[in-house]
């Protein structure tokens, strides 16, 4: 591997990670439950020797786990790069990648790079032609083929995507405040499937 792509592969590492800080944490399996949309937001913070931006919007499920985070990425420092990476759970057909696709226009196939234990990431260099679609569109699909060859498509509005990228990023507490309401949905859901589990148990052992 030449020294310019053991660079990128790095970057790529590095932007993935900082994805993860900045956003929810992502689960283990694609969930089928309610779906949790936390909206465009933009994330500023420094990684060893570069900065990175990070215009996301992150889909988890009720359980918390993740459906689909998308990552428009902007990194300055010891090298420049303009990326844009998608975010599915692991269990993923990897020739297929990942196909994305604004409104009626015509789908886009992003590789993948990077796979960890929950999670499989698809990148792609971000350009202004993928940042105006973005703008001008309302509606983005997100295609994915899991190992039983079934396509998983994820639909995300793009409404507020124009003042997030265009905008200030948020502040760290703006952050946690996020995390933190996600995480108290969460534990509330948990909270009423253990008391319809239970009710539902109870309801078992009275027909005995």
């Amino acid at each position: 591997m030449t020294r310019l792509k053991t660079e990128a592969f790095r970057l790529s590492v590095l932007a993935a990670g900082v994805a993860g800080v900045l956003g929810v944490a992502a689960g283990q399996a694609f969930a089928q439950q309610q779906q949790v949309p936390q909206g465009w937001f933009k994330a500023c913070a420094k990684q060893e020797d570069v900065d990175i931006c990070n215009v996301q919007n992150i889909i988890a499920a009720s359980t918390g786990q993740i459906v689909t985070g998308i990552s428009m990425l902007e990194i300055k420092g010891k090298v420049n790069r303009k990326i844009i990476q998608i975010t599915v759970p692991s269990g993923r057909l990897i020739p297929p990648g990942i196909g994305i696709q604004v409104d009626g226009g015509k789908p886009q196939k992003l590789d993948y790079v990077l796979c960890f234990p929950d999670r499989c990431i698809a990148e792609t260099a971000l350009s202004d032609q993928i940042v105006g679609s973005f703008k001008k569109g309302t509606e983005l699909t997100l295609s994915s083929v899991n190992s039983q060859n079934q396509a998983n498509p994820v639909k995300v509005s793009l409404s507020g995507f124009t003042g997030a990228f265009d905008g200030p990023p948020l502040k760290q507490s703006d952050i946690e405040d996020r995390q933190k309401k996600l995480q108290e949905f969460v534990a509330k859901n948990n909270q009423d499937f253990a008391k319809k589990l239970k009710e539902e148990q109870d309801k078992a052992k009275a027909a005995n």
